[in-house]
């Protein structure tokens, strides 16, 4: 195969469909949006059968259990996707949208309109579930898009392609608004990243070393979806039965997820207290313990030494750095020099020092008393995400509908003319 033509011959048909369905009526986004629910439904049974091919030839491979959860396609996570189609099918369609208008003095008026981005590249791993979810998001939001899964989810990522293209037909929509790469050679992400002349943006979800590869290839502007290395702060004075709750659920939830808990850090005060009781109930879950010398003599037996390198790791495990710190300031300094612009949370009683540490820690989500596991475009309710962006160019945090989306200028005159 010409990877090369292969994949121009891909960017031509994207940069066609674009066209058709930024321009489509609500109606028609939305008709195949309700017919890939009810697919996704009535196909379960085929799409586990798929995945279950990818889930064995992992198992012959040896992947380890967090991408094993990543790579898994369970009924509820089906049942999820389905609902997430039916979520955005009902939610406003922004495209056209005026979202802002004012007149000028010579009696112009000029408004800023809602548009597609065009034609966007989409490179990720593990997560099949990143197929339906970035289908129907730049369905809506008039795009269309290529998506390059990684070869461990071939299967998964074509079947579920097969049901997009399938309902985007019975919509009257052209099946090229979507495609899957279907050759798994890593030749075809370096060709992608030249497309320049097809591709509008290109968004990589996946490792440090893939986003920094893409980055440096790509000829297009780049969304980053970097790594997650997320904090928990533990003030002076917070709820420590609900900052518990809290941080349990952060870090045990799903520790293979980017918004998964990475780094807790408890104010002095209360860490004779608060760090048995997460020896307790998270050692008693498996956590191991990455601690500082203050920490490590109350997190019990499944507590070590921390690591040169340990701050700033992304584990994607169960394991868990804890440091005793001295003041909210000292938790936000080491949140600047080792976090990664993802999610951070702070569990206080204190409002003063909540608002305090909401507007001065640089993170696409902070959160006051609540789990980093909600930094997560369904749960913030845009239906679904097509990956939470760290930089802050075009977009900060879950990338929904409106996120997928710019804006251009509209002038609305009556003969003016510039003098």
């Amino acid at each position: 195969m010409d990877i090369s033509a292969y994949m121009t011959q891909m960017g031509k048909k994207a940069k066609e469909a674009a066209r058709i369905i930024g321009a489509a009526p609500p109606a028609m986004k939305s008709e195949a949006l309700e017919r890939l629910a009810d697919l996704l439904v009535q196909r379960e049974a085929q799409i586990t059968a798929a995945n279950e091919l990818d889930l064995e030839a992992a198992r012959q491979r040896g992947m380890d259990a967090p991408r094993m959860d990543r790579l898994r396609l369970t009924p509820a996570i089906i049942a999820e996707m389905a609902s997430a189609c039916r979520q955005i099918a009902a939610m406003p369609d922004p495209v056209g949208a005026l979202e802002s208008q004012w007149q000028r003095p010579n009696g112009l008026l000029v408004g800023k309109m809602r548009i597609p981005l065009g034609v966007i590249a989409m490179i990720y791993e593990s997560r099949p579930n990143v197929t339906v979810d970035s289908g129907i998001l730049c369905l809506k939001a008039g795009n269309a898009v290529i998506l390059r899964g990684g070869s461990e989810a071939i299967h998964s990522n074509l079947a579920l392609a097969a049901l997009v293209h399938e309902a985007l037909e019975a919509a009257g929509l052209p099946r090229h608004a979507v495609q899957v790469v279907e050759t798994t050679d890593r030749a075809a992400i370096e060709a992608m990243c030249k497309l320049e002349q097809y591709i509008d943006v290109i968004i990589p979800r996946g490792g440090e070393s893939l986003i920094r590869n893409v980055v440096q290839m790509a000829t297009m502007p780049v969304l980053k979806h970097y790594e997650g290395v997320c904090h928990a702060y533990v003030d002076q004075g917070a709820d420590l039965a609900q900052a518990l709750e809290v941080v349990m659920n952060s870090k045990t939830h799903r520790p293979g997820v980017c918004n998964a808990l990475e780094g807790l850090l408890v104010h002095a005060d209360e860490a004779q207290a608060f760090l048995p009781m997460v020896a307790e109930r998270l050692g008693g879950a498996g956590v191991e313990f990455r601690a500082c010398p203050r920490s490590l003599p109350l997190l019990g037996k499944t507590a070590v030494p921390m690591r040169e390198d340990d701050p700033g790791t992304e584990f994607h495990a169960l394991i868990l750095l804890v440091k005793v710190v001295d003041s909210m300031r000292e938790a936000q300094d080491h949140i600047a020099a080792y976090g990664s612009n993802h999610t951070e949370l702070i569990c206080t009683r204190d409002h003063n020092r909540a608002m305090q540490f909401v507007r001065e820690v640089d993170a696409s989500m902070v959160a006051v008393n609540a789990s980093s596991r909600f930094n997560d475009g369904g749960q913030l309710g845009l239906g679904a995400e097509i990956g939470i962006s760290t930089s802050k160019l075009h977009s900060y945090g879950p990338m929904g509908v409106t996120e997928l989306t710019t804006t251009k200028f509209v002038v609305f005159g009556r003969g003016q003319v510039r003098a």
